[in-house]
C-alpha cells in the first residue's frame, strides 16, 4: 500500500475514531457523572498525549511563561466546560443528534474568525452559516425550527449547543498558540490543564467511588475515548494537515456526524427519522459552504 493510501486510511481511521467518541460517551453518560467521565477520560489522554508529543517533536513538551494562561484558556474551553457539557447533553441527547448539532461548530468558528481577525465572511458564508443553523434548528425542534422559541429547548440540548460555542472557542484561541507551539504539543498542555480543572470537580462529585464501581465496558469507553478518540485521532489528523493541507483534510470533518449517526444507529438502536437527517443535511451542507475556497 502506498504512502498517501495509508494516510487517506488513517484520516478514514480518524473521522471513524472521532464517530465512536458519541457513542461511548453516551454509554458513559448513563454510568457516571459528568465530572468522573470527563476527569478520567482527559487523565489517560493526557498520558498518551505526552508520548505522542514527544514522538512528534523530538523532545518533551515546554512552554514559557507567557504561554501558561493561553494554554490553561484553551484547557478550559476545550476541555473542562466542553466534556462537561458533552456528557451532561449525553445523558438524554441521543448520539447522533447531538453530533449532528456539533456540526455546525465550524460555521461558528468562521463567524468568530470574522469578527476577531477580521477574515472575510463573504454572501457564501453567510449563506452557509443561515443553513447551519437552519439545520440545527430543525435538529432540536424536532422538524419545526420555531418551536424553539415557542416551546424551549431540553437541558440536554443546550448542552450540545453549548459545547459548538466552547469548542469555537478553543479553536480560536488555539490559532495564534500554535503558531508559536506544535499542534499536538498544544493539544497535550490543554489536555494537562484541563485535567487539573476537572480533578476538583470530579472528587467532589464521587470519583472515588465511582473509579471502583465502573464497569469494564465503562473502562473500555473511557481508554477508547483517550486513546483513539482523542490521542491517535488527533495524531493521524494533525499528519494529514501536515501531508494534503488543511482545506483536504477539513473535508472528511464533515463524514463525522454521518458516522455517529450510523453507530448510533447500529449499536445503539438510535432511530433516525426524517427530521433528524433532514436537519443534519443541512448543517453538513452550510459547513461545506462556509468553508469552501
Amino acid at each position: 500500500m502506498s504512502s498517501s493510501a495509508i494516510l487517506y486510511v488513517k484520516l478514514i481511521g480518524s473521522v471513524v475514531f472521532w464517530g465512536g467518541t458519541w457513542i461511548a460517551g453516551r454509554i458513559l453518560a448513563g454510568d457516571l457523572t459528568p465530572y468522573s467521565a470527563a476527569f478520567l477520560r482527559f487523565f489517560f489522554a493526557t498520558i498518551f498525549m505526552f508520548f505522542l508529543a514527544c514522538r512528534a517533536t523530538g523532545k518533551r513538551p515546554s512552554c514559557t511563561g507567557k504561554d501558561i494562561l493561553p494554554l490553561a484558556f484553551l484547557g478550559l474551553t476545550g476541555v473542562f466546560l466542553y466534556n462537561i457539557l458533552f456528557f451532561s447533553g449525553l445523558q438524554t441527547v441521543t448520539a447522533g443528534r447531538a453530533a449532528l448539532i456539533i456540526a455546525a461548530t465550524p460555521t461558528f468558528i468562521a463567524l468568530g474568525s470574522a469578527l476577531i481577525f477580521k477574515e472575510k465572511f463573504t454572501l457564501w458564508k453567510i449563506a452557509g452559516f443561515v443553513l447551519a443553523l437552519t439545520g440545527v434548528s430543525t435538529i432540536i425542534g424536532h422538524g419545526n425550527p420555531v418551536s424553539i422559541i415557542t416551546e424551549g429547548t431540553s437541558f440536554g440540548d443546550l448542552c450540545i449547543v453549548g459545547c459548538v460555542l466552547s469548542w469555537a472557542a478553543y479553536s480560536l484561541a488555539g490559532k495564534p498558540v500554535m503558531k508559536k507551539i506544535h499542534p499536538i504539543e498544544t493539544v497535550f498542555w490543554s489536555c494537562l490543564f484541563g485535567t487539573f480543572m476537572l480533578f476538583g470537580p470530579a472528587l467532589y462529585h464521587g470519583l472515588l467511588s465511582e473509579i471502583v464501581s465502573a464497569s469494564f465496558i465503562d473502562y473500555s469507553c473511557i481508554i477508547y475515548l483517550a486513546l483513539l478518540g482523542t490521542s491517535l485521532g488527533f495524531s493521524w489528523y494533525f499528519e494529514a494537515i501536515q501531508q494534503i493541507g488543511p482545506s483536504k483534510t477539513g473535508i472528511f470533518i464533515n463524514l463525522v456526524p454521518v458516522t455517529a449517526v450510523a453507530l448510533g444507529a447500529i449499536m445503539l438502536d438510535e432511530p433516525v427519522d426524517l427530521f433528524l437527517v433532514t436537519g443534519g443535511a443541512l448543517t453538513i451542507f452550510g459547513v461545506w459552504l462556509t468553508n469552501r475556497n
